[in-house]
């Protein structure tokens, strides 16, 4: 810490002098620094109407699409059925009758200790192509890890089967197609792959004391059942995706009654999209409104004091919440959007009528759907020309702002070497002249006593 020699000399507090005078010299710094402050505030804010007219643009976007409003919803009159929707789902109704579920094969080989030596195992599945399966030992454990290991599509579990006369534990291996289907069924021989083909090897889900549990099977669904049009649809599982465009369907439970499916347009889903595009709109406007928005408070002494918005006079600004909203509001064929249910206030505000679009949607859907997607894709433009990343109007102007506080930065740098040299002289300069002061007493102490010493002396030689 440095010591302070204030007015040694001058009984001056030249510490508080400097400061003063760096204080006053430090003026066009601080105007920068209060610059840097209230352009900060100005791209923040800019940056918070940038995000939301970037989410805006994306929705926009979303429901412009064609198809993005050809919405449905897909119900069933049973459990035994469920159903669901898709892709290029229509209205419409069928009605099923859920023949068979599919099914998995499951056998189990005759009671054992150990696999029959060879411990060669070939699965023949579906395709007729075999499979050869060679386990490290006859084990059980070591041939049901040999099958799972595999590419069979076959699972093999060990499972305890009681003692043989002479005590022996005894264990059947059961084995499970991994999927469903006619296509998933399986046959497990004793012996190699040439065996089967020479028809010596063995069928161990054939032999005494082994069984097929259950067969292979594909689900089956038979529509307008009774009919002179009766058709039986497969799937080697439970699930049918092409009975209905777009729709799925899973069967739970064989029924021998028919079910129902309904397709029907999903207005409600509609009308939800709708609702959240005008949020999203409405969003934008808020903040711009927040922001723009004049405000009065009270300083120190009492005085009001009104301050302006960041928004407030800014063209920018102002051009894109006008841009969106003669998207939002300009007609559609010679008629109002407020016919659709997005409406217009007197103070410029976008709202969503639910009870209106409800009522266009009944009168005329495929008329308010177009429109709905002729506003999507007005703002959809709008926002992005704002948004864009590379070429919005608002991003280009945070840019410019950045850019500009990152030159008011490196002036407030310059200032802080420049004030550190002013100061630095300052000091010099107050601690030469108390230096000079000092010499200057001592220099009139010297005087005042020789002058003194003088005084004397003269008196004494005139009494003598």
């Amino acid at each position: 810490m440095g010591i302070s020699l204030d007015g040694l000399s001058s009984g001056l507090d030249t510490t508080s002098l400097i400061n003063q005078l760096m204080t006053a010299e430090a003026a066009p710094q601080d105007q920068l620094k209060a610059q840097v402050t209230k352009t900060n505030t100005v791209v923040t804010a800019l940056q918070g109407l940038n995000s939301r007219l970037a989410t805006l643009a994306d929705a926009a976007a979303t429901v412009a699409k064609v198809g993005s409003l050809d919405l449905y919803t897909a119900s069933s009159s049973s459990p035994a059925l469920s159903a669901s929707v898709a892709t290029g789902a229509a209205a419409g109704e069928l009605q099923v009758v859920v023949s068979a579920l599919a099914s998995a094969q499951v056998g189990v080989s005759a009671a054992m200790a150990t696999w029959p030596s060879p411990s060669t195992i070939t699965i023949v599945g579906h395709s007729g192509t075999p499979l050869e399966i060679t386990p490290a030992s006859n084990s059980l454990d070591d041939v049901a890890s040999a099958i799972n290991g595999s590419t069979a599509g076959v699972t093999a579990t060990k499972v305890a089967s009681g003692v043989d006369g002479s005590g022996t534990t005894l264990y059947r291996l059961q084995f499970s197609s991994k999927t469903t289907g006619a296509d998933s069924a399986f046959t497990v021989y004793q012996g190699s792959a040439a065996d089967v083909a020479a028809g010596t090897a063995t069928n161990a889900l054939a032999v005494p004391g082994a069984a097929v549990i259950k067969t292979a099977a594909d689900a089956s669904v038979t529509l307008w059942k009774g009919t002179a049009a009766e058709q039986v649809i497969t799937s080697s599982t439970n699930t049918f995706s092409d009975l209905l465009p777009g729709i799925t369907v899973t069967a739970a439970t064989a029924s021998a009654d028919p079910v129902t499916i309904t397709v029907s347009r999903d207005d409600t889903q509609i009308s939800a999209v709708a609702s959240g595009l005008v949020a999203s709109l409405s969003s934008a406007f808020v903040l711009i409104a927040a922001q723009t928005a004049v405000s009065t408070s009270t300083d120190a002494t009492g005085k009001t004091v009104t301050s302006a918005g960041v928004f407030a006079g800014d063209s920018t600004v102002r051009g894109i919440r006008q841009s969106a909203l003669d998207a939002a509001s300009a007609p559609i064929n010679g008629h109002s959007p407020g016919e659709y249910g997005i409406v217009l206030s007197k103070t410029g505000t976008i709202s969503f009528d639910q009870a209106k679009f409800s009522a266009a949607m009944a009168s005329d859907p495929k008329t308010t759907i177009a429109a709905i997607q002729t506003i999507a894709t007005r703002l959809s433009a709008a926002a992005t020309a704002a948004s864009d990343k590379y070429t919005g109007s608002l991003t280009s102007k945070i840019t410019g702002d950045q850019s500009q506080v990152r030159n008011l930065g490196d002036q407030i740098s310059a200032w802080d070497v420049r004030l550190a040299s002013r100061k630095s002289t300052l000091q010099r300069n107050y601690s030469a002249m108390e230096v000079m002061l000092s010499n200057l007493k001592s220099q009139s102490a010297a005087l005042s006593s020789q002058l003194s010493s003088l005084s004397t002396s003269t008196s004494t030689g005139t009494t003598g």
